[in-house]
């Protein structure tokens, strides 16, 4: 199903006159002589071009980071403003799109309660392997407490009660300007289910959405054109201004939890894409590899939704399923960030001399799968969900201060996993719909 799925969305009439392979995949096109070489090079490879070339430009700048930001960085926040632009109207039109689509309150519920489910197995799964790989490779090991005092000041986390009073809006418009994306998510729901219930007498609006979410799609498409530049100018800065002085006192607590995080892709996501996707983990990656390469550059979860969707589409993922399951999961899933969470406990309590015991390390996991939904529309959420994680089991929330420096490095890696882990659950949520339907299909024709 999902190869059928992949050679309708990408299949055009022309696409063998055009250069492209015989099996019309527009992901795998031979060379075109008739074109210049940057012509034939696919988006995927200018943005990993445009990602080394960042790293070298920073690399050489190190000595007068202010050109970098002065010059180089405005290119990278312009195009990160226009995904997030664009990102809001998306997110709204799509979920609209995507709930109107399926028709059935029961089936929009069925897809909800498996993508909540899949969602929070995999952060339980991320934070546990954060636990392990920080104890087994005893990443606090060596580290030396700075001088002076620790002047962090820790953000106070919400209540679970007001946690859940604050996911609804009182206001339609205010949840937009702030781009609080999980109260945007709410009220595309709710418009949904809304339209689905008025029946016949909604389908002008209906039309009208559909047709703003085609808009988005529009330009969406047109900002990933230029998405090589933005990528260069986010990527450049970074190592211009934080070069290898900053990262070697914290060098082992990146390593670890960039292992971590690797490994979740690598075993979690590919074991359930094998196992309920039925895909092979390979070109899954494969398919992947444009949103990974933005997501590691941009650090940007909701910015990277548009390109997410794009690419599991291509992979053969419906509409309906990517425009509920990847905005819901941009939102509320961040399997790396808890393992960052994870990691950054452990590194905290041994270089305070202070051992944790399973139990502590059980409430580490149950408090990082529910700050992952609770902390999901507050800005710097990483660094709260972190400060509650550390208050649960009682270690001295003065510590963020410790991996600050270095959490922009940080942040990179976890995007990655955070969007990768959006793309997985789709498409394992699709699969698992489309034998679904044909087994009712097969069902309903033996008793006709």
């Amino acid at each position: 199903m999902a190869d059928d799925a992949t050679l309708q969305t990408t299949r055009t009439p022309d696409d063998t006159e055009n250069g492209a392979s015989p099996n019309g995949l527009t992901g795998a096109p031979e060379p075109n002589r008739g074109k210049p070489w940057y012509k034939r090079l696919s988006l995927t490879t200018w943005i990993f071009i445009a990602l080394v070339l960042g790293v070298i430009a920073g690399v050489a700048l190190q000595g007068a980071p202010e050109i970098a930001d002065t010059y180089i960085k405005p290119f990278g926040t312009i195009f990160l403003n226009l995904i997030k632009m664009i990102v809001v109207p998306l997110v709204l039109f799509s979920i609209i799109a995507g709930v109107v689509s399926l028709e059935d309150v029961k089936k929009v519920g069925a897809i909800g309660g498996k993508t909540v489910l899949f969602y929070l197995i995999t952060t339980a799964f991320a934070v546990t392997l954060g636990l392990i790989f920080a104890n087994v490779m005893n990443v606090g090991a060596g580290y030396q407490l700075p001088s002076g005092e620790l002047t962090y000041e820790a953000t106070e986390p919400p209540s679970f009660i007001d946690t859940i009073v604050n996911i609804f809006p009182s206001n339609f418009f205010q949840p937009m300007a702030d781009a609080t994306m999980l109260q945007v998510i709410v009220i595309a729901v709710v418009f949904g289910f809304g339209m689905i219930a008025a029946g016949k007498k909604a389908k002008p609006v209906i039309d009208i959405c559909n047709s703003l979410s085609d808009v988005c799609i529009a330009i969406m498409r047109g900002i990933i054109l230029v998405a090589p530049f933005g990528v260069f100018g986010l990527i450049c800065p970074v190592i211009a201004n934080n070069g290898i002085e900053v990262l070697r006192p914290l060098l082992w607590l990146i390593v670890v939890a960039y292992l971590a995080m690797i490994c979740q892709i690598v075993l979690v996501y590919s074991g359930i894409i094998k196992a309920f996707a039925r895909m092979s983990p390979l070109k899954f990656l494969k398919g992947e590899m444009p949103v990974m390469g933005f997501a590691f550059a941009s650090a940007s979860s909701v910015g990277t939704l548009p390109i997410n969707m794009e690419c599991t589409e291509k992979m053969g993922v419906s509409k309906e399923v990517t425009s509920f399951v990847l905005p819901l999961g941009a939102t509320i899933n961040m399997d790396g960030t808890a393992i960052y969470q994870g990691v950054c406990a452990i590194f905290i309590a041994q270089v305070f001399g202070i051992d944790l015991t399973l139990g502590q390390q059980f409430t580490i996991v149950m408090t990082a799968v529910l700050a992952s939904i609770g902390t999901a529309g507050v800005p710097g959420s990483g660094m709260i969900m972190l400060a509650m994680v550390l208050q649960s089991v009682g270690l001295p929330v003065e510590g963020v201060a410790l991996v600050a420096g270095v959490d922009r490095i940080l942040d990179m890696m976890r995007t990655t996993v955070n969007v990768t882990g959006d793309a997985a659950v789709a498409t394992c949520v699709d699969a698992m719909q489309k034998r679904l339907a044909a087994r009712r299909a097969k069902k309903a024709a033996k008793a006709a």
